[in-house]
């Protein structure tokens, strides 16, 4: 297959998508610095103008790549969720495992998705960003009509969940933790987390 040059025109049926999955690969790889439109163009083979089509600029790719992220995030969480049945405990731990799978499987997109959402102006990302974060609270108003979580916010209740599934998340990306006890992890994270929180 020829290599794409700069005088090669535009003819990708999905160039947007093409694009992106290539820069999610090129993210995990070799983080956000090295990410390029010109590179990417080469990549997807059309020419280092045709990506200006969809994005102007590397902050515009950037964050489509956020965005697309958070996308991926609520999907993921909900088929898990949906996939553990009606049981709450059952639910939780599901969705928390899907999202401690995506936080170490793409570390570098995550940490783009949350730097991103608070970039002035990020109207769109902060949009994306709140279908997984809702599943989240309902989740947490489902244990608490059960009588597993107590009365109260459900934000409040699901920061410390989520700080405890964002530090397992951590310590397997810095290599503090191996990888294959995520599951296991996750698991007495959840039950100690059911644990303390029941009601008295």
């Amino acid at each position: 297959m020829p290599q794409a040059t700069d005088e090669r025109p535009y003819h990708h049926g999905n160039l947007r998508t093409a694009l992106l999955e290539a820069a999610q690969a090129s993210l995990r790889e070799h983080g956000a610095a090295q990410l390029s439109l010109r590179d990417l163009a080469r990549e997807v083979g059309v020419s280092h103008a045709a990506p200006r089509r969809h994005f102007p600029d590397r902050q515009a790719l950037l964050d489509a790549l956020a965005e697309n992220g958070f996308t991926q995030l609520d999907t993921i969480l909900r088929t898990a969720c949906a996939d553990a049945g009606d049981d709450f405990a059952a639910r939780l731990r599901a969705t928390m495992t899907a999202y401690t799978r995506f936080a170490t499987d793409n570390a570098a997109l995550l940490e783009l998705m949350y730097t991103s959402k608070h970039r002035p102006g990020a109207t769109a990302i902060v949009k994306a960003a709140e279908a997984p974060f809702q599943l989240m609270i309902e989740l947490l108003q489902q244990g608490q009509a059960q009588g597993a979580l107590p009365s109260g916010a459900p934000e409040r209740i699901g920061i410390i969940l989520f700080a405890t599934l964002q530090g397992i998340a951590s310590l397997i990306n810095g290599n503090f933790v191996e990888a294959d006890l995520l599951d296991e992890l996750v698991d007495t994270a959840v039950e100690q987390f059911l644990h303390g929180a029941r009601p008295a």
